[in-house]
Parts: structure tokens; sequence; C-alpha cells
């Protein structure tokens, strides 16, 4: 009875790994599948407790399935925990940050900006007093340079900067408020600096998965020239297939450049801590040398903090 029971939740922990690596492949936008491929890597550990009960009961060749399942799951995340190498460059500190709408204090936000050299912050869920809030704390001195598009609850967006800022973009068509504009950086030139922040799943899948790839077409229609830097808000994690393929081509995901590992950033409103990473910058011309999250008070999302490397056309 024992070892049967035992048999029964191995098999089930190594269907659910099994179930998760699927999920990091697939692009189907069923709700169902989407919420659970968030939760991809936390299923893909069920393998180990497969690999465990097989082996206590002896059953070598179930056995040797879930260890399959587990260099399968694990195959998929080493990326993550991998750094890249690369060449020289004009290093720069980036900051991503969901303010909950005025949820995030300002203070704390503009302390992080200044203790860590912030140049470029991107920022999602911007209203007009948290714009003015932040203004107060003293963001403008730091960063004297912004593009904003505040709105009503999550839909506004900013950039700010310490290098001036042209060709400003706010793309139309979208729930939430997406834009670019051009940093013009010493020693390096123009930078593209982009804020992103598609609609969650939970809000209609079908429409997420259409924004993520109208997102992904801006960035392949950007220009080649010169680096970029993406922030935002994703509302999807690195085992969302749509967003691996956002972070393609010219583009790579900062956090699998700088061996990073699993950054959670949301909720951190909640009893449970922090889940799953939905935040993260995208780089084109440049590497991430490290990215590491920061508490954000008052947010329901930590903050990403990111060492990017310019590189210039000589």
């Amino acid at each position: 009875m024992v070892r049967g029971g035992v048999r029964l939740v191995a098999a089930t922990a190594t269907l659910a790994a099994a179930a998760g690596v699927a999920l990091h492949f697939t692009r189907w936008p069923a709700e169902p599948l989407v919420l659970a491929a968030s939760g991809a890597p936390y299923l893909m550990g069920g393998a180990v407790l497969g690999i465990v009960g097989f082996a206590a009961t002896r059953q070598w060749i179930a056995t040797g399935v879930a260890v399959v399942v587990a260099g399968a799951g694990i195959a998929t995340q080493v990326p993550l925990y991998v750094a890249q190498t690369g060449g020289d460059g004009q290093p720069i500190m980036a900051m991503q940050a969901n303010l909950l709408f005025d949820g995030a204090d300002p203070s704390a936000l503009v302390d992080q900006v200044q203790a860590r050299d912030i140049a470029i912050l991107t920022v999602n869920e911007l209203t007009r007093p948290a714009a003015e809030a932040l203004s107060g704390a003293g963001l403008d001195q730091l960063l004297p340079y912004r593009y904003l598009a505040p709105g009503q609850t999550a839909s506004g967006t900013g950039i700010w900067s310490r290098f001036p800022l042209s060709d400003t973009v706010e793309y139309d068509g979208y729930v939430l408020n997406q834009i670019s504009a051009t940093a013009t950086v010493p020693e390096i030139g123009p930078v593209a600096v982009y804020a992103f922040h598609p609609v969650p799943p939970v809000y209609d899948t079908g429409v997420w998965a259409d924004e993520l790839a109208r997102l992904h077409e801006i960035l392949r229609r950007s220009p080649t020239d010169r680096p970029a830097i993406v922030g935002g808000d994703f509302n999807a994690t690195y085992d969302h297939a749509r967003f691996r393929a956002m972070a393609s081509g010219r583009f790579a995901d900062a956090a699998v450049q700088a061996g990073a590992g699993h950054l959670v950033t949301y909720p951190t409103d909640k009893a449970i801590p922090p889940l799953v990473g939905i935040d993260h910058f995208l780089l084109a011309k440049a590497r991430a040398t490290t990215v590491e999250t920061v508490a954000l008070p008052g947010a329901d999302h930590r903050a990403l903090v990111a060492r990017i490397v310019l590189t210039a056309d000589r």
C-alpha cells in the first residue's frame, strides 16, 4: 500500500514536471496554459520528487524517465545561470520600476536612483500624482530629462534620463501606454530607450499575445545602428515562449546575459514572497553584467536594476 502510494506521488510529480517543460515551449494563448507557464519552473521541480520516489520503490525504468524529464527541465533554465562574456564599452546603470499607480514611496525610489547612480529609469503604472510626487522628491534633479505618458491607474508609462531625450514616440493601439525616446549618451551617441507594459494575460490572453507580438515588431523595426534599452513590466516570464521570442535576434534578455538566475519581482504586496519574474530589460548592442531586484516600498513589484555596457560602432 505504501509503495503504491509512493509510486503514485512520483508519477504525478513527474507528469507535472513534464507539463512544466511543455509549457516552457508552448505559444498557444489559452488562458490556463499561459497562467500555468508562469509557474513552469516550480512544476519542473517535481521531477526531483519523481526520481526519489521511483528510486525508493525500485522502479528503474520510471526513474530513468524522471531523470530525462529533470534533465529537460534543467536545460530550459540553464541560460539564466550562465553569464555571457562580451567586449568593452561604456557602463551605465538602468532601473525598471512598477509604481502600483501612486502607491510606491517616491522618496524611496529617488533614494535608490541616487544610491545606485541610475542614468536611465523606465516606469510603469505612472499616474500624474505619482509623477508630481517623484518630481517633488528630487527625481528631476538627478534625471533632468524625461518623457512621460501618465495615465489613470495602470496605463501610465514614463522614461527619465540623465541624458537629453529626443524622437519621443507614444505607440497607438495598446491598452496601456507604450513609449520610446532616443537618449544622447556621451561617447556613445544615440541610444534607443523603450518603456513597455503589455496587458496581463488575465485581462485577455488573446490581447496579451497580440500586444507582445506587436511590441516585438516595434523592436524588429528599431534602428540597427545604435544600442537599445527596453525596460518594462512585460507581464510575462522567461518561461513564456512569446517573451523569449522578443529576446531574440538583435535583442537579448539582460538577466540571461548576466547569468542572474530567476529574478522574481511579483507580487510583493501579499503574505507570500514574490513568485514570478515579469519585469525585464531587453538589450541590443549592449550587455548586462549584473541584474538584481530592489525592494520598492508601497509597490507590488520589486524594481529591477541593471549595469549595462553600451557599445558603439567605430
